[in-house]
């Protein structure tokens, strides 16, 4: 039997643009506790860690004077609490498919190509997020930040989605649109496509990639190549 060759997406900013509706939530929570809301770009650079790294470099970037009243750890528990209760109401108002991402979902399941979710979103908004945009079915597993001990950077949280699903790294590519994603393949050692405009604050030429691409048109001439080897 030929081993299946794999797929692992990061979702936001790779599979969706989730930043509208995070930064909706980011807002409703710097309002409540008295910080300073963002705009989309900023969200987009701040996120892809999780929530509580999210809060916590944006609270610093804006109020490194009122925090040092506050015990860190404390607020930012409160805060992630307040901001993931709310994104939990409001997973799919703005957000939407990153062009030409259900057309090479499908294209990837007619072709037998096995496909896993590897996100630092929380594991339950990262299932009801797909579920809700209604992708979910094209995976065979998801794993946020929280399904195991460690996450991306972490190259683990890529060879333990192959463990489950009985994946060969050796047939593996990962597409996303951060540096989380990209150490996270470098050093697992599996290729990398790399979305420009991602949710980092990084230029694209600082990020490890061996493919570079705008969306996911297209994306089957790249996959076609790894096919035939």
């Amino acid at each position: 039997m030929t081993q299946k060759f794999t797929i692992l997406f990061d979702l936001d900013g790779t599979l969706a643009d989730t930043a509208p509706d995070l930064m909706k939530a980011h807002n409703h929570v710097m309002n409540k506790f008295g910080f300073s809301s963002r705009n989309i770009d900023e969200i987009r650079n701040l996120a892809g860690r999780g929530a509580a790294v999210m809060i916590g470099r944006s609270i610093w970037k804006s109020a490194r004077k009122e925090i040092l009243k506050i015990t860190d750890n404390e607020i930012k528990q409160n805060m992630t609490k307040e901001f993931l209760d709310y994104y939990k109401k409001n997973l799919v108002v703005d957000s939407k498919l990153i062009n030409g991402v259900y057309e090479f979902l499908n294209w990837s399941k007619k072709n037998n190509i096995s496909m896993a979710v590897c996100t630092n979103k929380q594991e339950n908004l990262a299932v009801e997020f797909l579920k809700k945009i209604k992708i979910y079915d094209y995976f065979e597993y998801v794993a946020g930040g929280n399904t195991f001990d460690y996450c991306k950077p972490d190259p683990r949280h890529i060879t333990s989605i192959l463990e489950i699903i009985g994946g060969n790294i050796k047939k593996t590519i990962m597409i996303g649109d951060s540096e989380n994603d990209a150490e996270a393949a470098k050093a697992a050692g599996v290729p990398m496509i790399l979305l420009e405009d991602g949710y980092t604050e990084k230029k694209v030429e600082q990020i490890y990639h061996n493919h570079l691409v705008k969306d996911f048109i297209g994306i089957e001439k790249i996959i076609l190549n790894y096919l035939d080897d």
